[in-house]
């Protein structure tokens, strides 16, 4: 029996239907071998499927089987009803309590494709039927069954709106669903159903927020278009240009929420709502997605959500898109478009990334084509034009064209170059090809209008190369030029009316009406010459075949040729017909784009597509935030690094797994114990801070931790880990610090012998550890080993720079937790610019916490960190502030060299407060005195792509020493480097966390013009600390 199935199975692309019909019967399964050879035929059916070939006849042999007691063929079945169920229905009816029965199996996949099946047979009379096998499985314990109600939500509302009560019943209790599995989907069913119930949101805000990293990377898309909406309508706009977060502003970028000005008062201020600022740091880091759509999301998001300042993220993430497909450099190039129209600088910084490839497809072109032309100004146009002129000579006709109209766009938009663009497209109408010379006419045409006075000898040549250019575009464009300006060239215009004369009959409809007007134009200022020619040409367009003509040769005739019959309006012919026309706009096709919200497809098509959702407005007054606060639920995954270092998880994992050794663990229990006993060690390395906050946390939850241990893999330590674990032991930190200092002070004294030092001295290094440290410590881990022979970015030079004290302290401090938010805890920030005593990689932060209720707040601390594994020194537990007290507490924290902020939780015994700590760049580094000769060395090795530079013109405040270095160390902590040259300042430091050497140079040239050069390994704080500069520099 199998093996005739199998023969008959041979069912190819050429068999019949009614071949399929007797597969179908000749495989129905009456024994376990017939079942397999049903099992080939549900395979083959499916191919079939994907190959688009109608299976519809095999119905009745595939739905006998849904039944089937094997989940594989029933899941084969289940795929193959879902397809064809819509276009049979009675045959698919039969069988409804068989998927109710399904939807009670053990097996989630079962349950979901019975639930998915049902959904997908549209006949109205099993709408009841429907409607509770949905409220049901959004009840399911799995939430692989949950997710495919939420998309049966949306085929039974499109099957019945009538039910949409009851199914938003449904959505509002799928909203609060914890999994990240079912977010996506239920976010994309509330978006068919009832996008306008805003109030189903307010609740799982927050949620929706913390969870929209884990979800899955098509639930995000939808996710975040939902929450653009949301956020348009609850919170007010951060672009007011008098609030805190004004583009112009020197500093608004790196200060706080809230700003008060310099009176004191709290005038027009601008404070961001933190749940506004929880939806752009959440979305944040989906900008690094792999998704193209996640990505565009996100940058649509940030740029109508975000202040100005900070949409600038977003750019290097759509660059980056452009290496794509076409297909997605197409919708990316779009959006780009329309953002480089309003902000140029957001991506003047990678103009070269849309320089046109000879591979790129015409459509890419042109877009690529008309960001450049966006971006021209005064100072890259010169480049920009040199680079159309490439493109000018491009084999493809249509983008020649384009070209051509974009430096028509420049000569416009850009004064200083209308004479040289003008002289270009001169040079142009002696090309061969025939496009380019039209394209360049008409282009002409167009910038002539602007300075008609200046440019006749233009409108003379153009009129010699009259009788060589062919396209009636071209033509009708001269002709218009010579009947406007015919009063500047009186002799040439007439003998260009005479040669159209002649061809009238065979030119185009369009030369055909400027020819007429010419006639009308000369015969009011040249009548002498031209009335022959003129009542010729009217009679020859009296008679032609397009009435357009016809009527536009009778309008003309009554209009300049006085009669008996003529009316008053012959006396206005002149004013009319020689009026003065204001010059053409010349404007980006994607101006008015903007008005559909960015990544839609309506912005695509330019158009209103159906399903479209306007964005609204920015209310004048922010609803009541107040409907938003409910417990903030966490990501499933955000416990592990928590867990990860418990004690509970430490005995697990060595039960678990039986690798780890007695003697690790006792390891660990000594690191713990030596914490507990002293701040010092535990502030002397990163590892023991995470042990200390893991102690505090398994106390509070030890079923947490618990839980987490079992998904935490233990990792390998790095070289710096490894060299905290040295640190934990006392005589091994005295003979590494001893050892180090001997090492430094003799790479100081032979600095010019170092190549033949540092063998012997890490010999002696190594011996002199090894005597002093336990057994499982690495010597090759000592101080100096890390700071000379591992791979690290530190230099010895780095490690001989001696750090000196600040030259400016800003006295300016931030806003860390509002009293509002806090509930009576205020919290400000600052950075006093002071070496960090708990760990030398990390940057001192002050923080001043004021009671500002009327009741005693208990037990203040740090609690969680985000991102993971942020390293940072907390300040012990405050037991008790009293009302109206104030109390002031040093923190360290561990930046990594990068100005993303510092997130963690600030708590009281009750509450706990989500805050963050942004550093400005200029805070992450430390002072260092340097001679003028050590500079010049570290600047030599810290060239090409480690060296910033810019020209600036200064404020004229700023052109003498003191406020040059006044300015400077208000924005980087940075020590002053002695000159011999009065009009060069230097600055030296180095960056707190990794100690990279940064150097910075102010070289005056002429009265207000200066060149910023700074030079360090690290390529992206070097342009943002070039920015900040020259911004303090320029302004007075």
């Amino acid at each position: 029996m199998l093996s005739m199935s199998t023969n008959n199975l041979s069912y190819n692309d050429q068999g019949g239907s009614d071949s399929a019909v007797e597969v179908g019967q000749e495989t129905t399964p009456t024994s376990s071998n017939a079942g397999a050879g049903f099992g080939l035929f549900m395979m083959l059916c499916q191919q079939l499927i994907a190959k688009g070939k109608n299976a519809s006849e095999l119905f009745p042999a595939v739905v006998k089987n849904v039944a089937s007691k094997n989940i594989e063929l029933k899941k084969l079945v289940y795929v193959y009803l879902v397809r064809y169920a819509e276009e049979q229905q009675d045959l698919a009816l039969l069988s409804i309590s068989t998927f109710q029965r399904a939807l009670k199996d053990p097996n989630q996949l079962i349950r979901a494709s019975a639930l998915r099946v049902l959904s997908s047979i549209r006949v109205p009379i099993i709408v009841p039927i429907m409607m509770l096998a949905i409220k049901e499985a959004a009840s399911d314990m799995s939430p692989y069954v949950r997710k495919t109600s939420a998309h049966a939500i949306q085929k039974l509302y499109s099957l019945d709106p009538d039910q949409k009560e009851h199914l938003i019943e449904v959505i509002d209790k799928l909203l609060k669903d914890k999994s990240t599995l079912v977010a996506g989907s239920v976010v994309m069913a509330f978006e068919e159903v009832c996008p306008d119930r805003i109030d189903l949101i307010h609740k799982n805000y927050r949620k929706l927020c913390n969870l929209l990293v884990d979800v899955e990377e098509w639930g995000q898309v939808v996710i975040i278009s939902m929450l653009t909406r949301y956020a348009r309508t609850q919170f007010t706009s951060p672009w007011k240009e008098d609030g805190q977060f004004d583009e112009n502003s020197e500093t608004a970028f790196y200060e706080s929420d809230e700003k008060k000005t310099k009176n004191g008062d709290e005038n027009k201020s601008y404070v961001m709502d933190p749940d506004h600022r929880l939806l752009l740091r959440n979305t944040k880091p989906l900008l690094q997605s792999r998704n193209t759509a996640v990505v565009v999301s996100v940058a649509q998001l940030y740029w109508h959500l975000a202040p100005k300042h900070e949409v600038g993220v977003i750019t290097k993430s759509l660059v980056r898109l452009l290496r794509s497909h076409r297909e997605v450099q197409y919708v990316v190039l779009q959006n780009i478009a329309t953002m480089s129209i309003q902000r140029k600088g957001m991506f003047e910084p990678y103009m070269k990334s849309f320089y046109v490839r000879s591979t790129d497809a015409t459509h890419i072109k042109s877009l690529k084509l008309e960001i450049l032309t966006s971006l021209a100004n005064e100072a890259n146009i010169s480049t920009i034009l040199r680079e159309f002129q490439t493109y000018v000579k491009s084999q493809d006709k249509q983008f020649a064209a384009g070209t051509i109209q974009a430096i028509g766009r420049c000569a416009t938009n850009i004064s200083e170059v209308t004479d040289t663009c003008l002289q270009g497209l001169v040079l142009l109408l002696s090309n061969r090809d025939e496009t380019v010379v039209a394209e360049s006419v008409v282009v002409i045409k167009k910038l002539l209008q602007t300075q008609p006075t200046q440019h006749s000898d233009i409108i003379k040549h153009m009129a010699k190369l009259f009788d060589n250019i062919a396209v009636p575009m071209a033509r009708a464009s001269i002709l218009w030029l010579m009947g406007e300006y015919c009063e500047r060239v009186p002799q040439i215009a007439p003998d260009v009316l005479r040669k159209m004369a002649k061809s009238f009959t065979s030119e185009e409809d369009i030369v055909k009406l400027q020819t007429v007007n010419l006639a009308a134009k000369l015969y009011l200022t040249n009548s002498k010459q031209t009335k022959l020619l003129t009542q010729y040409i009217l009679n020859l367009g009296k008679y032609d075949q397009n009435y357009d003509i016809r009527d536009r040769t009778r309008f003309i005739r009554q209009l300049i040729v006085p009669n008996e019959k003529s009316g008053a309006l012959g006396k206005y012919a002149r004013r009319i017909l020689l009026a003065p026309k204001p010059a053409p706009v010349l404007e980006s096709t994607y101006k008015d784009r903007d008005r559909y919200q960015l990544g839609t497809l309506s912005h695509t098509i330019n158009t209103k597509a159906s399903g479209y959702l306007e964005l609204s407005d920015w209310p004048a007054v922010a609803p009541d935030q107040s409907v938003r606060n409910v417990e903030v639920i966490e990501p499933l995954s955000k416990s592990s690094d928590d867990k990860f270092y418990s004690d509970s998880g430490e005995e697990e994992k060595e039960k678990g797994s039986g690798s780890s050794s007695s003697d690790d663990s006792s390891s660990s229990s000594e690191e713990s114990s030596s914490e507990a006993e002293s701040d010092e060690e535990k502030s002397s390395s990163q590892s023991s801070e995470e042990s200390d906050k893991s102690s505090s946390q398994s106390e509070k939850s030890s079923s947490e931790s618990d839980s987490e241990q079992k998904t935490k893999k233990p990792q390998k330590k790095t070289v710096k880990d490894r060299y905290h674990t040295i640190m934990k032991y006392s005589t091994c930190t005295v003979a590494v610090k001893y050892v180090g200092t001997l090492v430094r002070f003799t790479i100081l004294v032979l600095r010019d012998y170092t190549f033949f030092i540092v063998p012997v001295l890490y010999l002696w290094s190594r011996r002199a550890v090894t005597r002093f440290c336990p057994e499982e410590v690495p010597v090759s881990l000592s101080l100096f080993s890390l700071c000379i022979l591992t791979p690290c970015p530190l230099s010895c030079a780095a490690l001989l720079l001696q750090v000196s004290g600040p030259a400016f302290v800003p006295e300016k401090s931030h806003d860390l937790l509002h009293r509002m938010t806090g509930k009576g805890l205020s919290a400000q920030y600052q950075f006093p610019r002071q070496p960090c005593l708990y760990q030398p990689t990390m940057v001192s932060v002050q923080i001043s916490l004021t009671n500002t209720s009327d009741h005693p707040l208990e037990q203040i601390h740090i609690g969680d960190r985000s991102p993971t594994g942020l390293n940072m020194h907390c300040f012990n537990t405050i037991e008790c502030l009293l009302p109206e007290a104030s109390v002031t507490v040093s923190l360290g924290v561990d930046f990594n060299d990068s100005t993303q902020a510092a997130n963690f939780q600030l708590c009281t015994k009750e509450d706990q407060f989500s805050v963050s700590i942004q550093p400005a760049v200029g805070e992450l580094f430390l002072p260092v005195t340097m001679t003028e000769q050590d500079f010049h060395k570290e600047q030599g090795k810290l060239l090409g792509m480690n060296e910033s530079s810019a020209t600036i013109t200064m404020a004229a405040e700023n052109t003498i020493s003191q406020p040059i270095s006044r300015q400077v160390a208000t924005v980087a902590n940075l020590g002053v480097v002695p000159s011999g040259q009065d009009n060069i300042h230097r600055f030296a430091g180095k960056t707190a966390s990794s100690g990279a050497v940064v150097l910075v140079t102010v070289e005056l040239r002429g009265e207000s013009t200066a060149l910023i050069t700074i030079n360090t390994e690290k390529s992206v704080m070097g342009p943002m600390l070039l920015r900040d500069l020259k911004r303090a520099l320029a302004q007075a």
